[in-house]
């Protein structure tokens, strides 16, 4: 593995850019790829694969294999295309052979702990869980399953003792929890190594191979090894050329590294063409942002909005919207509208970071220092939360923690969008 990165890496550097900085992203592979008019072999495979098993289907003698294979189908089309309605369908397929079933199939259950989560659905995944449990279900499926949840409703030491008992694991989802684990508690290293070893499991599914690998590309981009991140997203695009994440993995280094806002323009503008999730159109905004060119950022930030705040997305972009709605919207009300509601669905660090922002934003300082204080203060967050409590700081008059946090937020500062950047780089001097 480490000769490949070595090569891929050493592939991906080309000529200086106007910064006097080595470019990363190979620019004839990119201009290759934005050629490309065929459809991916990805999505013709699971068109196919979806037909067999939509073929297979009795409506007049429901199933569970055949149905369950064709959610699964609907499922890697939403990966593939962004298509919300696939995953719904997907959902709702399962919900059905649920009822059906007088909910007493476990298995079932499981594939709506999935689906609920894909879906910020995080209670009614825990609801879904408990039921699956009841009926009773594999050991290690409880362990995976209950780690999922545990993790995403912020109880994590909870996650943390499942993970201890699924060892001795030697598999893929052992060392993709582990990852995420990792990841979370600052061990960024030990995080990447899991990811790397994960990828090494994944077996004959390219799929799972390359949710690994573009995994570990945005590890390395957390850490400001862009190379690496280039290195691995190109692999992932070379084998799979409708992964939009990897591609719009390569357009945020062109932007935030290269300064090569046109490439950067050109592979969210084809990710946008090629995918129907709202994530192109916020990557658009950003790259008008760091050309300072305001009306055509907030014009992309609100056809993200208009996507994004459409009911069938439910709580799947908030965080997103927060940092809209206290940025160029100037709309922190609704900020801390959806803050609250996203408190509800999951009372993590992270949503307490953006509710106690919120209230800032909200000239609700009083209530933002307590939030902070009972809730954040001492726990694990990332770039854009560190870079948020330290202007939380800054508003509070609290100098020093507002520059600890500042410093802090500078070693993930490739997670920032341009223009926090720019502004963390200048609160950093001052």
């Amino acid at each position: 593995m480490k000769h490949l990165l070595a090569g891929l890496c050493l592939a991906a550097v080309v000529a200086g850019c106007k910064t006097g900085k080595a470019r990363i992203v190979d620019v004839p592979f990119a201009d290759s790829l934005l050629q490309q008019s065929a459809l991916p072999a990805a999505i013709k495979n699971n068109a196919g694969e979806m037909q067999f098993w939509k073929n297979r289907i009795v409506p007049q003698t429901p199933g569970i294999v055949s149905e369950s294979k064709y959610a699964g189908a609907l499922a890697t089309r939403f990966h593939l295309l962004g298509n919300i309605a696939d995953l719904q369908q997907a959902d709702s397929v399962m919900r059905q052979i649920d009822s059906l079933y007088n909910h007493k199939e476990p298995g079932v259950l499981l594939s709506l702990v999935t689906y609920s989560i894909l879906q910020h659905r995080f209670k009614e995944a825990d609801l879904y869980l408990q039921k699956a449990k009841t009926l009773g279900i594999k050991r290690y499926e409880s362990l995976t399953s209950a780690f999922d949840v545990d993790f995403e409703l912020g109880r994590y030491s909870n996650a943390a003792l499942e993970l201890k008992l699924m060892k001795p694991a030697n598999d893929y989802g052992y060392y993709f929890r582990r990852s995420k684990m990792d990841h979370f508690n600052g061990r960024t290293d030990s995080s990447i190594q899991a990811m790397l070893r994960a990828s090494q499991l994944a077996g004959n599914s390219q799929y799972l191979q390359q949710a690994a690998l573009s995994n570990v590309a945005d590890l390395y981009t957390h850490t400001g090894e862009l190379q690496q991140a280039a290195g691995l997203y190109t692999q992932c695009i070379r084998a799979n050329s409708a992964d939009v994440h990897s591609i719009m993995g390569l357009g945020w280094i062109a932007l935030v590294h290269d300064n090569n806002d046109s490439l950067a323009e050109r592979l969210f503008l084809f990710a946008q063409a090629k995918n129907q999730s709202p994530d192109p159109f916020l990557k658009l905004s950003q790259v008008a942002e760091a050309r300072g060119d305001t009306a055509l950022q907030k014009t992309y930030a609100r056809r993200f909005e208009a996507q994004a705040t459409h009911p069938e997305y439910g709580n799947m972009y908030n965080k997103y919207l927060i940092d809209l709605y206290t940025g160029i919207f100037n709309e922190p009300l609704k900020a801390l509208a959806l803050a609250t509601k996203e408190l509800s669905n999951r009372a993590t660090p992270q949503t307490y970071a953006w509710y106690a922002w919120s209230l800032v934003a909200s000239n609700k300082k009083d209530d933002a220092w307590e939030t902070y204080r009972q809730h954040v203060s001492g726990k694990p967050l990332e770039g854009p939360e560190l870079y948020y409590m330290g202007k939380l700081m800054q508003a509070l008059g609290k100098g020093y923690n507002a520059h600890e946090f500042f410093k802090a937020a500078a070693n993930n500062k490739y997670d920032l969008s341009p223009a926090l950047a720019k502004d963390l780089e200048k609160k950093l001097h001052e």
